[in-house]
């Protein structure tokens, strides 16, 4: 398994376009919507000033695009080039491939973490604490696991064709109604309902809380916590129902 994860990394580092998106997009976004904001006004509902929420917002997302679109494409071309057909022959266990996947990922992801940060300390002069730096980064790349369990769970739902389409719609519906583009607390009423039961809103919801040096609320990870086990468990009855198909 160890051989297969170096095998995805390396295809991950090659992949100019992937890196992009799931390593500078981010920072970029959080430059253009947070670029001109002062230090001193509150987003509403939240205590935090835009940058320092908008930081959090735009870590989360690169950690989401790097899980969930890395995932749910590779594997859908996979299984119809026959690749995934081929490593169930050598003595790689189903969970190996899956685990290889989903660790792949989790290392991509932490760049895209570390630097929107990194342009949030140096060019809008974000200042935390160290713990809560370090929490931030934990936190973020933990949640990120939600995600990847959801990729593997479309990688497997979806063919090569159909894939991208579906995961489109998926990351951008979970990121903007989630509140990772705007601040979820100027959508209409009815759409701040429907928001605070997604697990992008939560997800968010932890590093906001560790900003405001606060423990994070147990809806918010109970949330996560359901869609993980929601996301691995559709995830593993996809991948039983794939290998009985080949």
């Amino acid at each position: 398994m160890n051989s297969l994860i170096k095998l995805e990394l390396a295809r991950a580092l090659r992949n100019r376009k992937f890196l992009f998106f799931s390593v500078l997009y981010p920072s970029i976004l959080f430059l253009i919507i947070a670029g001109k904001a002062d230090s001193t006004t509150r987003v509403d509902g939240t205590g935090l000033t835009l940058p320092t929420y908008m930081m959090v917002s735009m870590a989360s997302f690169g950690a989401l695009t790097a899980v969930l679109m890395g995932n749910s494409e590779r594997i859908a071309k996979e299984r119809e080039s026959g690749w995934v057909r081929q490593l169930r022959l050598t003595s790689l266990p189903g969970r190996g491939y899956v685990l290889a996947k989903t660790a792949s990922a989790a290392v991509v992801s932490l760049p895209s973490i570390v630097v929107v940060f990194a342009v949030a300390a140096t060019v809008k002069h974000v200042r935390l604490d160290p713990w809560q730096w370090l929490a931030l980064t934990g936190s973020i790349w933990a949640g990120s696991l939600v995600f990847a369990a959801l990729g593997v769970a479309i990688g497997y739902l979806a063919t090569g064709d159909a894939v991208r389409p579906i995961t489109m719609i998926v990351y951008f519906g979970l990121s903007m109604l989630g509140g990772l583009w705007m601040p979820a607390t100027t959508f209409p009423q009815w759409l701040q309902n429907i928001a605070k039961w997604l697990p992008t809103h939560a997800y968010a919801a932890l590093g906001q809380a560790i900003e405001q040096s606060q423990a994070p609320h147990t809806k918010d990870i109970a949330i996560l916590v359901v869609f993980f086990a929601l996301f691995a468990g559709g995830a593993a009855w996809l991948y039983r129902k794939d290998t009985l198909k080949a």
